[in-house]
């Protein structure tokens, strides 16, 4: 006896029905390897054979069954079973999961194996996803990518380093894929790719979530609980989502090194830091100044330039146009102000020298002087018309520079004692051309403590200094609102200044104000002392160097970070906080010497002190380190002040690799970056300081190219927030669609620096069309391949005996490789993306479905291996390519129909080379002829359409009209698609189509507006056809209208090509397509046919039959219908495996057997309403 294993789902068993016993179904069941458990013993002592469930094997054994009534076909599902060839005895249920089938190994009996993992047809890969995480983590394949490459030349990417205390948002999941995806593509290309994580753990953030831990608020009660405590909760909480960000970080398919990543408080890197800054230091680049800077009072500290750039909010305050008592004279200067707050410490007015300005008598009867252009704006409203009153009346008029000197009587008197101790004079005119006269007065105030431009005003004039606004933002005891923030002491000014008459208006404005992009607390311009780098200095050398970056998109590096380096201000360096790099500058506090520490070395040496060599680099630790002064011998110690955590983000090229202390080779390997990436607002943000210290260190840019990202919105365009509930949280996003879906979406959706949409419909939308269809394609081939035990490492494309469609497809993969690729080299994300959507587009619904007959076919003949060949190259190329991008669902593809089959092949896709195109392989010539096909064939759709035929009604003829005529081979697969007896080409389709001609009304009407309706009727009457010949030919029609000549060109026009009637057209540029749709008793009736086999193959599925179950067939109700299945019955029946067709009611057919066994259903067939019954037999 020899034991012959069952090799797969959907094979059927060929045995002799007398001989089978009980419980037929039980066994031949659906479901795999499902037996329902007491089943009473089978006879199987006449089973025959098995065979693989095809629709070729109908016609194969239809014979078989006309010779012996008594022999039946069955499918049989059960995966993994086995049978005894002349097996006599009895299988009773125990073993009843151990039945069947078909004779093609011999040996032992042993459970076979199938060539490819079977697929499932499942698209949600959230759960795959995971495993191949799983097999990523488990097999160490990411760091055997690096391994693989470490000879290859190196691309190096830059991580922009998160903060490890804040938890990730979906924006998060577009930088991730995207700094994903490129350093996937470029190590398939061959290089060595470091891709070095890092954790952004200093500033003001920090410190924030800490104090809200222990219920401080604010720098004095820090100071109390103590530096040393708070130091240490900073850094606890630094890591407080640490897990979370590597989680997330997995999840999304994100590789980088996390076990060894850079970390910016860590001493080696802040080292790194001092170094750098004592480079700018001695090129005398650091230095400190006495500044008006954007300070936050709340957290009480300066923000940088950038820092500033992230926090404007719109917001509707009050200004306030003041009366300036002129002395000596009764008379006024209106002045306009948008910061209330700062009239306390005013102590001059500013005019713009060139100027004209005006001393005029206003309708309220105060005599007033401000700009001459701006008096209808500020006193129109004060005229009386009724009274006669005017608005307004010019006394004199001045240039502004006339106005200099000219002197006032303060608002109030705080200022007045600060002023005399300074020995300056106070409260007169000034000039200066920043003044403008868009809006207010044309006369502005002046508090040199609160403003650039009014420090710029106070030096050149030596005017007093008069700051009536403490560090915490609140008003000073010489005032009337001690302690009020200042802010909200305008309301309280505007009041006092109404009382003592000296409130001229208080108009309500909205603009853009600056607000702390850390605590939301308005920004206040404040005077103070602070440490700046001057990039003044270098800026042309940024300009130059910003002109070497690949900016994608351009109009970010030569607009909005262009116009940021053209207008560059100093770099307010230091801030006056805690948890930060601390500045490296010790300072004697006897002579004011001042020095830079640039290594723990110099620290020692200096200091004399061996605890330099180990202290932490933090406040307070290092501030216990003090130096004797090499001047007076006075003792220097650190100053208070650490550094922009900007600085530390931007640090990261050198400081990571503690350069140069260490790793100077290494430094030198990977630098500059070929490739960043961040969202828009780091613009001012990160790439600034990269670009920065670059500059100043090196003279070049850190980063060759960079790819700004646009922002997340909603589903309606609006900007994500918790306020306003529609932000997505990226683990419910990620659990939902996979992280492939989104990945795609992300890619094909938009340019990535635009703003993107993000929503889940959007994203299931495209998980579907694209991922779907790869997906299925996939699953198509492992099913067939596995009923054929198709092994493609036994086999090859031989291409000079492909069939046409095989090497049309495999000319579009090679064009497919080539677009992707060159995409990808120039980072063309989306562009990548469309050519792969459209390639698997084409490849499943006109390649496989064109093909699938081939795949059908009996035994394994060239043309079946050209098609699994084919097909298998696609996938497996497909998978490569689009690798970078999905990298979950190319993963499994490759490794089920690669490693399955090849053990000697990459253990991971993302091990594997990119493809290279071969050249020989792509056909254009091919290409382009079967898109004209796809072009006709969508265009014949579309005319169907229109014309209401469904496509299983035949047509009888189809006219093309194209720039080339295609050969019979094509037509064939036209008459095909479209169900069409006759394709004709010709060069005029004039006989079934014409045009209509409409007057253009926006450029005839003004031209011969009175002729209008003899045009109109002229234009109806013409030939179409002869009228566009002549259009064509001449440019022009002529006719007369009433006596006047009308001459209309196409732009005159409103043409439409429509067809006669009987005939309906689709056309475009250069093809038209004409169905006619006069249909003959013939196609009619073939149309019948058709339909009545869709309805009878329906019936079958939703009556759940096997494939190969025969059945009978009865028609009612309808003697028409019943008479074109009678004159057809041969094709019919062979199609829905009919052993019985007659016509009359399910009663009269039964014959004996119960009607409870008909499937009935009523049909529309054409407008015919016919009844169908059927039954198995």
């Amino acid at each position: 006896m020899t034991l012959r294993p069952f090799t797969g789902q959907g094979c059927f068993l060929l045995h002799q029905k007398t001989k089978l016993q009980h419980h037929e179904k039980t066994i031949y069941t659906k479901k795999r390897g499902n037996i329902l458990a007491n089943v009473k013993p089978i006879n199987l002592r006449n089973v025959l054979m098995i065979f693989p469930v095809k629709i070729h094997m109908y016609q194969a054994f239809r014979q078989a069954q006309t010779q012996n009534t008594r022999t039946k076909v069955l499918p049989f599902y059960g995966l993994g079973s086995m049978v005894q060839k002349g097996f006599s005895q009895e299988i009773s249920s125990e073993h009843s999961h151990n039945l069947l089938v078909p004779r093609k190994l011999s040996g032992k009996a042993e459970r076979m194996k199938t060539m490819y993992q079977k697929v499932s047809p499942n698209l949600n890969f959230v759960e795959r996803e995971k495993q191949t995480e799983k097999f990523w983590k488990d097999e160490d394949i990411f760091a055997k990518s690096m391994e693989n490459r470490k000879d290859g030349p190196t691309y190096t990417f830059y991580d922009g380093p998160p903060t490890a205390n804040g938890k990730p948002h979906i924006g998060h999941v577009l930088t991730r894929v995207i700094k994903d995806m490129i350093p996937r593509y470029r190590t398939m290309k061959g290089y060595m790719v470091p891709r070095k994580a890092g954790w952004d753990t200093h500033g003001l953030p920090v410190e924030l979530e800490v104090e809200r831990e222990l219920g401080l608020d604010g720098k004095e009660q820090i100071e109390e609980y103590g530096l040393d405590p708070f130091i240490s909760k900073c850094k606890e909480s630094v890591w407080k989502y640490k897990g979370m960000w590597e989680d997330f970080s997995g999840t999304v398919g994100f590789w980088a090194d996390m076990d060894d990543p850079y970390v910016t408080y860590h001493d080696d890197y802040i080292e790194s830091e001092w170094w750098a800054l004592k480079q700018i230091w001695d090129k005398g680049l650091l230095y400190k100044g006495f500044k008006i800077v954007p300070y936050c009072p709340r957290c009480g500290t300066p923000l940088s330039s950038h820092e500033v750039a992230q926090g404007y909010k719109d917001v509707k305050e009050r200004s306030a146009v003041a009366r300036f008592k002129v002395k000596e004279e009764d008379a006024y200067i209106l002045a306009w102000t948008t910061t209330p707050w700062t009239l306390p410490s005013n102590v001059a007015l500013c005019v713009n020298p060139d100027e004209a300005y005006a001393k005029v008598k206003a309708g309220d009867g105060q005599v007033y002087y401000m700009a001459e252009a701006l008096l209808d704006t500020v006193l129109g409203k004060l005229g009386d018309e009724e009274k006669g009153i005017p608005a307004y009346e010019v006394l004199e008029r001045y240039t502004g520079k006339d106005l200099e000197y000219k002197e006032y009587e303060p608002l109030f008197d705080y200022a007045v004692e600060l002023c005399e101790k300074q020995r300056k004079k106070a409260y007169y005119v000034t000039c200066d051309t920043y003044v403008t006269l868009t809006d207010g007065t044309g006369v502005v105030h002046i508090a040199p403590a609160f403003g650039e431009d009014d420090a710029n005003v106070g030096r050149n004039y030596d005017l007093p200094f008069v700051q009536l606004v403490d560090a915490k933002g609140e008003m000073t005891k010489e005032t009337d609102y001690e302690g009020v923030f200042c802010k909200k002491a305008d309301p309280m000014i505007l009041t006092d200044l109404e009382k003592k008459g000296l409130l001229f208006d208080a108009p309500k404005f909205e603009h853009s104000y600056p607000h702390c992009w850390r605590c939301d607390t308005p920004l206040i311009y404040y005077a103070r002392e602070s440490w700046f780098i001057k990039m003044t200095a270098v800026k042309e050398d940024l300009i130059r160097n910003n002109n070497t970056i690949h900016w994608i998109p351009e109009s970010i590096g030569k607009g909005r970070f262009g116009d940021w380096l053209e207008n560059i201000q100093d770099w307010g360096i230091s801030r006056n906080r805690y948890w930060g790099t601390p500045l490296n500058i010790w300072e004697c506090a006897g002579c004011g010497k001042m020095h830079s520490i640039g290594s723990r070395e110099e620290l020692e040496k200096m200091s004399g002190n061996e605890e330099a060599r180990t202290v932490e680099l933090h406040r307070p630790y290092i501030d216990e380190i003090t130096i004797q002064c090499p001047e007076c011998g006075g003792t220097m110690k650190r100053v208070p002040e650490v550094i922009d955590c900007w600085f530390d983000s931007g640090a990261m090229p050198f400081a990571q690799h503690h350069y140069p202390f260490e790793n100077k080779e290494l430094f030198e390997q990977q630098y500059p970056a070929q490739f960043i990436s961040e969202a828009v607002d780091q613009t001012r943000g990160w790439f600034y300081s990269l670009l920065a210290e670059s500059t100043l260190l090196f003279h070049n840019s850190c980063f060759e190219n960079v790819i700004v990202l646009g922002h997340i919105q909603d589903e309606k365009g609006q900007k994500m927030s918790k306020s306003k509930g529609n932000a997505v949280d990226p683990f419910e996003a990620l659990a939902t669609y996979g992280a492939d879906a989104i990945r795609w979406y992300f890619y094909i959706n938009s340019a990535p620096w635009l703003p993107n949409r993000f929503h889940g419909k959007a994203v299931q939308e495209g998980q579907r069309k694209f991922m779907g269809t790869l997906w299925n394609t996939y699953a198509f081939f492992v099913l067939y391949a596995n009923i054929d035990d198709f092994d493609a490492t036994k086999h090859k494309l031989e291409y000079d005996k492909l069939p046409v469609m095989d090497k049309w497809l495999l000319s579009k993969l090679n064009t497919l490789i080539q677009e992707v690729d060159d995409d990808l080299e120039n980072y063309r994300i989306p562009e990548a993306a469309r050519t792969l959507d459209g390639f698997v587009d084409e490849m499943s619904n006109w390649y496989v479905r064109r093909s699938r007959e081939r795949f059908w076919a009996k035994g394994m003949e060239q043309d079946k291996i050209n098609a699994y060949m084919t097909l298998y190259t696609a996938l497996v190329t497909v998978s490569k390519c689009a690798a970078p991008m999905i990298p979950f669902m190319a993963e499994d593809i490759y490794r089920n129909l690669v490693c399955s089959i090849d053990k000697d092949a990459p253990e991971s896709v993302h091990l594997c080379d990119f493809p290279v195109a071969k050249e020989a392989w792509i056909d254009k010539k091919l290409e382009e002829d079967m898109e004209a096909v796809l072009k006709v064939v969508v265009m014949g759709r579309a005319c169907r359409n229109g014309a209401n035929i469904k496509n299983r009604q035949p047509i009888g003829m189809m006219f093309v009209k194209a720039p080339v005529a295609l050969d019979r081979f094509y037509q064939d697969i036209i008459k095909e698609e479209l169900n069409v007896k006759e394709v004709s080409f010709t060069d005029d389709v004039r006989a079934f189509t014409t045009y209509t001609f409409k007057p253009q009304l926006r450029t005839v009407g003004p031209k011969y507006g009175k002729q209008l309706g003899g045009i109109q009727k002229e234009l109806a009457a013409l030939d179409g056809n002869a009228a566009m010949d002549e259009l064509d030919a001449k440019g022009a029609l002529k006719f007369d209208i009433g006596g006047v000549d009308v001459e209309l060109s196409k732009d005159d026009l409103l043409i439409e090509m429509v067809q006669k009637e009987g005939y309906i057209s689709e056309a475009d540029n250069t093809v038209t397509v004409v169905l006619d749709t006069h249909l003959t008793e013939e196609l009619i009736e073939e149309g019948f046919v058709y339909e009545v086999i869709s309805k009878i193959q329906t019936m079958r599925k939703e009556a759940d039959y096997e494939v190969m179950d025969h059945i009978e067939v009865v028609v009612d109700k309808n003697e028409k219908i019943a008479g074109i299945i009678a004159k057809n019955q041969a094709m019919i029946a062979g199609k829905v495996l009919a052993d019985q067709m007659t016509a009359g009611t399910v009663e009269s057919s039964a014959k004996g057997g119960a009607a409870e066994e008909w499937s009935i259903k009523e049909w529309n067939v054409n407008g015919e309403e016919v009844t169908i019954g059927i039954r198995k037999v």
